[in-house]
């Protein structure tokens, strides 16, 4: 077959961009860069290779393309050359695709030309159907497949009594008596004749043969060229789709839109299109792992079809099976609920234009061992960790990070059965950690006071308030309250172990939702957080554990089980399971998915203990479900996102100047603000700055408390040893007090916390008298725990503009 002619390339026909190729089962999946552009798809290891190195090449015209799962899909081209590819998203993978098969239908509908040139043909009479045309051709098919089995029997006939008429005339040639020259001529006579019969059949189902392909060649023709036609129509029909869907996306962003009461919810979910993300957390080419068996703790099969007895929708179809009262919404119409309220009583409201950019990230080199080696013989408290291991967002920032998919709680406030409910708690619980999969920078320490406000009134019905309210420990308390009935609370502490290639991160403290409505009190913990490859290779993070969320007044629970990533498990990587159980211990609904990625939903129907032994010879239960429908589902990263710290669309807004705030604010944290700009020299000396001024303030406070405390030791200054600062707690290797394992491969971070008294006790024994702006420290009536919560006036000082009472951190 000829070479396809290379078309053109008009705009929109080369499409680029990163994807995971498979190389081979040491280093797994790899980024590299491909392009597809007139029909052929070439990839590199990077750009820059792209004028001089092409790694590998595949003419689409022969490929065949094949989706194997939500992200891997396979492109062959018939066993030569087959290239199995991995995607950032979903959507990514979705527009790869697309890319692929368009440019496939058109290398391949050159090639055609080229090798039909000169065929003239008709489109077929209108009315024509698809369905009957391919009918007519499948059945000229069989009959011609019929004729040339006939062909292929003839012939082998013809064949055998042509040989046997052959050795007969051989053997009449040798004949010297005369008795036997009557006998072989008779049989000469009959294989002559048996020849003639069989010759003559061979040329009837000839002329049959041609008689049928010459009927039939116009028809195909025909056929043929309408295929072709149709084609085109649907591949110009794509391309104005993409360009009105980009069209769209560009003036979605800034347009006027409706408040989200009213908006579509597609759109009010998150506000705004799904855009393209790069990136990616497994390109690490020396990591190696333990073989895991991550054994599952339950098996689901689909429920007996006696359950699906609406089409509609399938758990509104069994809720009166189940027993549930019958004012009870499911689950799917509570996602689709509408607002009450009437559209005739709101008014189009402009919302603000967020930014959708920060400055690219600078491409800054650093050398780790550099750093340590001119720290030597430096006090502890004296050595500053540079911005290089920070991005441009504080602490408190990254915990309003949790919000990023508040309408999960929107739809929960809905919910009518608890169940249902905390469903979507537990959704929101997962949500929390997909921000954080490609985000290998650490966040600035917040220094002691400082706070970050996250005003969405106006855009989603919330408002967050976090303040840093304790020093040693770190500690952050949130508060968020939302107009749509729900409540989010929380108090952060950080314990970390640093064991030389890995840091996990052991968050410490509860979280609590509230729900106005039905006073479902929600409360959970964090899971551990493992950052990977910290001294040598390339930073990835996987987020592992078990979390039990309690339902303090109905006594419900769901408990979700974070896998370890492992190489060599052949399970879903960052894979999230769970089961959503009443009081009583009976199942109610299973949900799976991943963390990164998205969570589905299924109803149990019936559980039974069964299947394979689980850990400890324990049989795993079976529970029959229904149809799993998705529950949550990551937005994509914007455009760009690998150079701007992979932020989200959320994070690029979270450090946007803004007027009104309090002085206290992370947005105007000078270090911080420097970094964002690409100023990192700079940020680092008001880094040292700030650290400073802070151990200033810090010692005068000391200072008061023991006057306070001893008044005899009124002259004494607490030792500079006896202190850790932020200089180094500011370290991506550690987070507060440090203490020396007896290991010397092991170093264990602890924070702890006096549950018994406000005042936090440092390691020299003297007492911090700080207590915080907007918080204070209580004993929670549903957990017992000690916390902060919020006590008010933030919103009103905000309103007033007085900030008197605000400390100058900055």
């Amino acid at each position: 077959m000829s070479e396809p002619k290379a078309p053109i390339p008009a705009p929109g026909d080369t499409y680029k961009g990163w994807l995971f190729k498979w190389t081979n089962y040491i280093k797994g999946y790899q980024r590299r860069w491909f392009v597809l552009s007139n029909g052929l798809l070439s990839y590199y290891r990077t750009q820059a290779e792209m004028g001089h190195t092409c790694r590998g090449t595949i003419n689409l015209a022969t490929a065949n393309i094949a989706v194997e799962d939500s992200c891997n899909f396979v492109i062959s081209n018939g066993g030569t050359q087959t290239y199995h590819l991995k995607a950032s998203s979903e959507v990514e993978r979705q527009r790869w695709i697309t890319a692929l098969e368009l440019a496939k239908a058109k290398a391949f509908r050159m090639q055609a030309e080229s090798d039909d040139s000169g065929d003239e043909s008709s489109p077929p009479a209108a009315g024509q159907g698809g369905g009957s045309r391919n009918s007519e051709v499948q059945s000229t098919l069989r009959t011609l497949g019929s004729k040339v089995e006939d062909l292929s029997t003839c012939n082998d006939l013809i064949a055998k009594h042509g040989s046997a008429l052959q050795r007969s005339l051989s053997e009449l040639e040798g004949v010297r008596l005369e008795g036997q020259t009557s006998e072989k001529i008779r049989q000469v006579t009959e294989r002559a004749t048996l020849f003639r019969i069989t010759s003559n059949a061979m040329i009837n189902a000839c002329r049959d043969f041609l008689s049928l392909a010459q009927a039939h060649s116009k028809r195909w023709q025909k056929a043929l060229q309408a295929e072709r036609e149709q084609r085109v129509r649907l591949e110009e029909t794509l391309e104005q789709l993409a360009k009105q869907h980009n069209h769209l996306e560009r003036a979605f962003r800034g347009a006027t839109v409706l408040p989200p009461s009213q908006s579509n919810p597609a759109i009010d979910n998150k506000g705004s299109a799904p855009v393209k993300g790069d990136a990616s957390d497994e390109d690490d080419e020396n990591e190696f792992f333990d073989a895991c068996e991550d054994v599952q703790e339950f098996i689901t099969v689909p429920a007996d079809p006696k359950y699906h007895r609406r089409s509609g929708s399938n758990v509104s179809g069994i809720s009166s099976e189940m027993g549930m009262d019958d004012g009870t919404a499911s689950l799917d119409e509570q996602s689709v609920a509408s607002n009450p309220e009437s559209p005739q009583s709101q008014e189009v409201v402009p919302m603000r234009k967020r930014r959708t950019r920060i400055p690219d990230k600078p491409n800054y080199s650093l050398n780790l061992w550099s750093i340590m080696k001119n720290c030597i013989g430096k006090e502890l408290s004296k050595i500053p960790m540079p911005v290089n291991f920070n991005e441009p967002l504080s602490m408190l920032q990254r915990l309003s990070e949790d919000l990023e998919y508040y309408e999960l709680l929107d739809r929960a406030a809905k919910c009518h059965n608890s169940l249902e409910q905390m469903c979507y708690v537990a959704a929101f619980t997962v949500s929390s950690y997909s921000t954080t999969v490609h985000r290998t920078g650490k966040p600035f320490n917040p220094l002691l006071g400082e706070t970050f406000e996250l005003d969405r009134a106006q855009e989603s019905g919330y408002r967050s308030l976090c303040e840093q309210v304790s020093h040693h420990p770190p500690a952050a308390a949130h508060h968020a309250i939302s107009e749509r009935g729900w409540t989010l609370r929380q108090e952060i502490a950080l314990a970390s172990k640093f064991r030389g290639k890995y840091l996990s991160i052991m968050p410490l403290g509860s979280i609590h939702c509230i729900f106005e409505k039905s006073n479902n009190h929600y409360s959970w913990k964090k899971v551990t957080t493992t950052v990977h490859n910290i001294i040598v290779g390339k930073l990835w993070i996987d987020q592992s554990g078990e979390i039990d969320i309690v339902n303090h007044r109905t006594g419900d629970r769901c408990h979700l089980k974070f896998a370890p990533y492992s190489y060599f498990s052949r399970d879903v990587a960052r894979k999230v399971t769970g089961v959503v159980t009443d009081k009583e211990g009976k199942a109610h609904y299973v949900l799976s998915g991943t963390w990164d990625e998205k969570m589905e939903y299924s109803r149990v129907m019936q559980s039974s203990r069964g299947g394979e032994n689980g850990a400890e010879g324990r049989q795993k239960t079976v529970y029959q479900t229904l149809k799993a429908k998705e529950l949550w589902k990551k937005t994509p990263l914007p455009d760009g996102a690998e150079n701007m710290y992979y932020f989200s669309t959320l994070a690029l807004t979270l450090n946007e100047p803004e007027e009104g705030v309090a002085p206290t604010d992370s947005r105007r944290r000078p270090d911080q603000r420097l970094m964002e700009q690409g100023r990192w020299e700079e940020a680092n000396a008001e880094k040292q700055r700030l650290e400073e001024k802070q151990r200033t303030v810090r010692r005068e406070r000391e200072r008061e408390a023991n006057r306070s405390a001893s008044p005899s030791e009124e002259g004494k200054e607490p030792a500079d040893g006896a202190l850790i600062e932020d200089s180094i707690s500011d370290s991506p290797l550690k987070t507060e007090e440090v203490e020396i394992a007896s290991e010397p491969s092991e170093t264990n971070y602890k924070t702890d916390m006096d549950e018994t008294s406000s005042d936090l006790s440092l390691s020299s024994g003297h007492q911090d008298n700080y207590k915080a702006m907007w918080f204070e420290r209580r004993v929670d009536p549903a957990t017992g725990e000690p916390t902060h919560i919020y006590t008010g006036g933030y919103w009103e000082a905000k309103e007033q503009g007085n900030w008197d009472s605000c400390p100058d951190i900055f």
